[in-house]
């Protein structure tokens, strides 16, 4: 559907107010978010649309809405023309209703997030006290908060499209490529997978006001998203202190791994990172990728070495072949649910591709 859609529960999830009426100027932020003035109840949209009150509902709550009472006037044309797109392209055999169910629901999730980010960045841009937690305390606040937000719906909308349009190409460019180098023999798409773990984050959490604490995970985010993309890889997601990114080719998400630790160790606010990495093939799902690639990387980051980057075996032999990695062996350890591994460490050289390791390399096995 569309993001100008509302919400059974009003605008962002918050509690419906439709049947009790808002402020004079909450009333004017809704319809200036949501285009119209809501006036249409949910058989109106269905009918509209031509479609039954049950395949409305399920594209409703699809998009991560609650259930709209019968009477509740809490749609606009808007809604029915987001309805009646989705429908169209069942009609039109592009799609079956689960995946145009699914695609939707993609949307929504997407939507959801981008739009409690979004609140959340503008709410402490605008703040003037100690409370970086999103949180606005008074209407009026509340209210400053959505005026500038609706100057960038209406200022930004086409980047919102145009961010989607390039992220799908690239999407698509990595499935050709996939299919092509793959040429279906390996059980899913081969990636190399990252973990930036931030050490320590328990006691910094402890000695942090609440604004430094959000300060600090932002800034966190904005570095290593920033390091991802330079390489051309893609950060997965972020979950407060740890980030999970991965990378078509070994060389390229190796460059991350150690731009993101140095990075780390020469910033004075952010505490050090431990990168574990290994290289497979992966379960790609709701935009997450799943496996045993993933827990392989996910089980190295844990014990690596504050500062270091530990990779496996898979991952250690394409970095040797290439220019720019030193990669030393470690002893081998089991991972709980991997197994037997032999890690290694990563380090920057300046030999060639191919070459022998510089020399006077000490292991920092135990």
């Amino acid at each position: 559907m569309t993001a100008e859609m509302p919400s059974g529960a009003g605008p962002s999830g918050v509690p419906d107010v439709a049947a009790e009426g808002l402020s004079h100027s909450a009333d004017a932020l809704e319809r200036r978010l949501l285009g119209a003035e809501r006036h249409l109840r949910r058989r109106d949209v269905s009918g509209a649309a031509g479609v039954s009150l049950l395949s409305a509902r399920r594209f409703w709550r699809a998009l991560g809405f609650p259930n709209v009472e019968a009477a509740a006037e809490a749609f606009t044309l808007a809604d029915v023309a987001a309805l009646r797109s989705m429908v169209q392209l069942v009609r039109d055999g592009i799609v079956d209703e689960e995946t145009a169910l699914g695609l939707t629901r993609a949307m929504g999730r997407s939507a959801d997030r981008l739009a409690n980010w979004q609140i959340q960045l503008v709410a402490e841009a605008l703040a003037d006290d100690e409370d970086a937690s999103g949180h606005v305390g008074d209407v009026e606040a509340a209210e400053r908060v959505g005026d500038v937000l609706a100057e960038i719906v209406e200022r930004t909308a086409p980047l919102l499209t145009y961010a989607w349009r390039r992220h799908l190409a690239s999407a698509v460019a990595r499935m050709v490529s996939d299919a092509d180098v793959d040429a279906g023999r390996a059980p899913g798409p081969v990636r190399s997978v990252g973990f930036a773990d931030l050490v320590a984050f328990t006691r910094v959490v402890r000695r942090s006001t609440e604004r430094e604490l959000a300060g600090l995970v932002q800034r966190f985010e904005a570095v290593t998203s920033d390091i991802v993309s330079a390489h051309g890889g893609r950060v997965v997601k972020t979950v407060g202190d740890e980030v999970l990114f991965v990378a078509t080719s070994a060389p390229a998400a190796g460059g991350i791994a150690l731009d993101i630790a140095e990075a780390m160790a020469s910033d004075d606010v952010l505490p050090d990172v431990r990168v574990g990495m290994a290289t497979g093939p992966v379960v790609a799902r709701l935009g997450d990728v799943f496996g045993t690639t993933v827990n392989r990387a996910s089980r190295l980051t844990g014990v690596a070495p504050p500062g270091t980057v530990l990779v496996d075996e898979a991952t250690a032999v394409r970095l040797d072949a290439a220019s720019g990695f030193e990669v030393v062996p470690q002893h081998k350890r089991t991972l709980r649910g991997i197994g037997q591994v032999t890690p290694s460490l990563v380090r920057r050289s300046t030999r060639r591709a191919g070459g022998a390791a510089a020399a006077g390399a000490d292991s920092l096995a135990p």
